[in-house]
C-alpha cells in the first residue's frame, strides 16, 4: 500500500483473515490508511468486499484493527461507531420506507449532515422514492439510498463497494461530486473498493491504494 500523507485515521496490523477452506485474504497484513481517498483495488472476486466487511468489524479476523483511537478487538462499539458500511447486496433494510433505511443507518451518528443528506437525495433523483419500501426500488436506487447515507455521515471512516455499480450517468457525477467534497474533511477518510482505478475521475486525487491480492 501506498503510505499515506496525513494523520492514520485507521491502522491495521497484524490482520489474518480467511474463509474456511480457502486461501487467507490476509496474513500479517500491517497498513495505515489516513485522511482522503484510499482506492482497495482488485480484480472482481479477489476479495475487496470481505476485506470491508473486515475493517467495518462484521467479520471476525486475528489482528489488531484501530479506527480513530479505538480498537476492535477492546472497544467494538466504539470502533463501529466510527465506521459507516452498508453492504451493497443487503437485503435488511427491504421492509422499511428509504427513509426509515437512512434514519437507521445514521443512528450514533452526532455528525450526520442532514443538509448534504436532502442534496444528494435530489443530486440521486430519489425524492421520489424516499418513502417507498427498499423492496420496490431498483438496485440502482437502493445503491443511491446508502450512498446517501454514506456520504452524509459524519462518522471517522466511510467504506464503499464498487460505487458506481448501477448508478444511471447523472448519479455517477453527483457521487464523485460529494466523494471529492468529503475527501477534503480533516479528520474523515473514505476507503473506495473498485476493480477500476478511477483513472477515469480526475477530480479525486488517492491519499493511498491498497492491491489485492494482499502481499
Amino acid at each position: 500500500m501506498n503510505a499515506p500523507t496525513s494523520p492514520a485515521i485507521l491502522q491495521v496490523h497484524d490482520l489474518g483473515f480467511s474463509y474456511p477452506g480457502q486461501p487467507a485474504l490476509a496474513s500479517g497484513w500491517c497498513a495505515s490508511v489516513g485522511e482522503g481517498v484510499t482506492l482497495l483495488y482488485g480484480d472482481t472476486g479477489s476479495g475487496k468486499s470481505a476485506l470491508l466487511r473486515v475493517i467495518a468489524g462484521m467479520l471476525p479476523a486475528s489482528g489488531r484493527l484501530t479506527l480513530a483511537g479505538a480498537r476492535l478487538d477492546t472497544q467494538p462499539e466504539a470502533y463501529r461507531r466510527n465506521v459507516f458500511f452498508c453492504d451493497p447486496a443487503t437485503e435488511a433494510f427491504d421492509q422499511v420506507t428509504a427513509r426509515a433505511c437512512t434514519a437507521t443507518l445514521g443512528e450514533g451518528d452526532a455528525g450526520f449532515d442532514a443538509a448534504q443528506w436532502q442534496a444528494l437525495v435530489e443530486g440521486f433523483s430519489l425524492a421520489p422514492h424516499i418513502e417507498k419500501p427498499m423492496y420496490m426500488l431498483s438496485t440502482g436506487s437502493k445503491r443511491k439510498v446508502w450512498l446517501a447515507a454514506a456520504l452524509a455521515s459524519g462518522r471517522p471512516l466511510v467504506l464503499l463497494d464498487e460505487p458506481e455499480g448501477a448508478l444511471d450517468a447523472r448519479s455517477i457525477g453527483c457521487l464523485w461530486k460529494a466523494v471529492a467534497a468529503r475527501a477534503g474533511r480533516a479528520g474523515h477518510a473514505i476507503v473506495i473498493a473498485s476493480s477500476a482505478r478511477l483513472d477515469h475521475v480526475p477530480q479525486i486525487p488517492l491519499a493511498g491504494c491498497i492491491a489485492l491480492p494482499l502481499r
